[in-house]
């Protein structure tokens, strides 16, 4: 698979039929929303998440989204329309979703090749330790190197830590963490110091990927992502700036007290 460098261009790339079916003639069949809230046993966060989901074939994809950014009725508006139509017009976390889907579909995370991490059956505190362990070991760095975290998971912070390296939390809601670190909201400032950076998925929806992306390129830094929200389409980057990935696909492992999988990906393998 060639790495892909920017979001748009993929879009592109995909309307042109190059990664899968005709996606004139592909529908996403479903396309829904759901608002969670979630605060942690021991924590004083209440975590805010909505996200906008598109069925695609055999695969459902996801983008988290701001208040504001999506009106529940187009929902109904949106299903059933072509991959081509929605990638084409429809707002920037409804595009990420059916990208998401679309691309997982046409090759599906469990026929990759990655690592599948099984996450335990359990409590929303065991289930995101065990998640957030997963992905701070995807993290190849030495004790006291400078960890950039782009959105900010509070178990996550804990999981960098303990691996010996200094997290550097950056957030556009979050204000500290919950040891009272204080979290920038201008990812410059993480960016331009840190020896590795860990971004989520929603850098995708909100229109911040591409600009980590080249930054990690080009100072040569490794870029780990972690991905509820287009776990599919941050897949295109490995080799072209993002160094490892964790592709967690619908259902997350928050709306879930079963056993789940996530895939772990490495640029090299």
């Amino acid at each position: 698979m060639t790495a892909t460098t920017a979001v748009d261009e993929l879009v592109a790339s995909v309307r042109a039929g190059v990664h899968g079916p005709d996606p004139r003639t592909t529908a996403a069949t479903s396309v829904f929303w759901v608002h969670h809230g979630t605060r942690l046993a021991g924590g004083g966060t209440t975590y805010r998440n909505q996200y906008v989901l598109a069925r695609v074939g055999t695969a459902i994809g996801g983008c988290a989204f701001a208040d504001g950014e999506v009106d529940p009725a187009l929902c109904a508006e949106a299903s059933g329309a072509s991959v081509a139509d929605l990638l084409a017009d429809a707002p920037a976390p409804v595009r990420v979703a059916v990208l998401d889907a679309y691309l997982a579909h046409a090759r599906p995370h469990r026929d990759s090749g990655a690592e599948r991490v099984v996450l335990p059956a359990g409590t929303p505190e065991t289930r995101a330790a065990a998640r957030d362990a997963a992905v701070a070991g995807l993290l190849d760095v030495p004790p006291g190197a400078k960890v950039a975290l782009i959105g900010v998971v509070n178990p996550l912070v804990a999981a960098i830590r303990e691996r010996g390296a200094e997290c550097l939390p950056c957030d556009l809601v979050l204000r500290t963490t919950q040891w009272g670190d204080p979290v920038t909201t201008d990812m410059r400032q993480v960016l331009d110091v840190a020896d590795a950076v860990v971004a989520t998925g929603m850098t995708i929806g909100n229109g911040t990927f591409d600009e980590i992306l080249a930054t990690c390129r080009d100072r040569g830094v490794p870029l780990v992502v972690y991905a509820q929200t287009g776990s599919a389409v941050a897949r295109h980057f490995l080799g072209a700036g993002v160094t490892a990935l964790s592709a967690e696909p619908f259902p997350f492992s928050q709306f879930s007290a079963e056993e789940t999988v996530l895939y772990r990906y490495r640029a090299h393998s």
